[in-house]
């Protein structure tokens, strides 16, 4: 089995805000070293949480990225975003949306209009996923992902359902396109079942516990906790105390060096002088 390094959990005071729109806890890199868990650079969550009804949407406006992937699930509520390479759309519950920023893009993400008039729980998590130096420079695109075309896996025992997003599960493949292995999963298990699964002991491989609480490989670990794996051992076993979420990320390690400057994740300090270059010329496209 896999031996677990650290169960990490969000303190009251914690979090921040991205834009006004999204309410997180980072993990990634905040409370876990980016190369322990490449080639996962960032981990934010957005707990439940009612923002209240709003005529003006909240969120982040448009900003650039390069090198990397974002990938943004969708628990509760909606959101709505637009990039200048032409993508976007709609995201709700269940739902994924995965750009990858490549050579360099604008995007902006809001609350979905209706959602934002009307109000109510909001709950997302955002990953920024590496791309490995090759396709750092790979033409900007978007993957629209909805929980309809996920990877279905049955827990047995009526225990519920896992839901693939990226890789795989137990020999169930998620839709996802990757640069690199990433398996990323959502497992939804019933008060008292339990799921086993296993991934390479070389990935890097974590779980987030959104909802419930759970036992993982005989250690207890509550809601919202971040249970960080070492590179030992491949199966997960998940037991569930109550109704949970847990989602599941497991990915190869990209080994090779990291310059990050905000939106920028390059190889290079002068890979990062260029993408800011590239941005003040106007050569991510535009976005209004």
């Amino acid at each position: 089995m896999k031996k677990i390094i650290e169960k990490i959990t969000p303190r009251p005071a914690q979090p921040h805000m991205v834009g006004d729109g999204f309410r997180v806890y980072g993990f990634i890199p905040a409370a876990v070293d980016r190369r322990s868990m490449s080639p996962f650079l960032v981990l934010d969550f957005n707990p439940e949480y009612d923002f209240g009804p709003s005529e003006i949407p909240r969120g982040v406006g448009a900003h650039p990225h390069k090198g990397f992937e974002t990938v943004t699930i969708a628990y509760k509520g909606r959101v709505q975003h637009a990039d200048s390479s032409g993508g976007g759309g709609i995201i709700g519950e269940g739902d994924v949306q995965w750009m990858t920023a490549g050579s360099g893009i604008l995007h902006k993400e809001f609350h979905e209009e209706n959602f934002s008039k009307t109000g109510g729980a909001f709950e997302m998590v955002q990953l920024w996923v590496n791309l490995p130096a090759k396709d750092k420079n790979v033409p900007p695109h978007y993957q629209a992902i909805s929980k309809g075309q996920m990877g279905k896996y049955t827990i047995p025992n009526e225990g519920g359902e896992v839901n693939i997003i990226a890789g795989s599960f137990n020999g169930v493949d998620g839709p996802a396109v990757t640069y690199s292995p990433v398996h990323l999963s959502n497992i939804r298990l019933k008060a008292g079942a339990a799921v086993t699964t296993s991934f390479p002991a070389t990935y890097n491989t974590a779980l987030l516990i959104i909802r419930g609480h759970v036992e993982v490989n005989g250690q207890a670990a509550g809601e919202h906790s971040f249970v960080h794996f070492k590179n030992e051992g491949e199966e997960l076993l998940i037991k569930a105390a109550d109704d949970a979420i847990v989602l599941v990320l497991s990915g190869a390690p990209i080994d090779e060096p990291i310059a990050a400057y905000g939106p920028f994740v390059m190889n290079t300090q002068a890979e990062i002088y260029e993408a800011m270059e590239d941005f003040q010329a106007g050569k991510f496209g535009r976005l209004d």
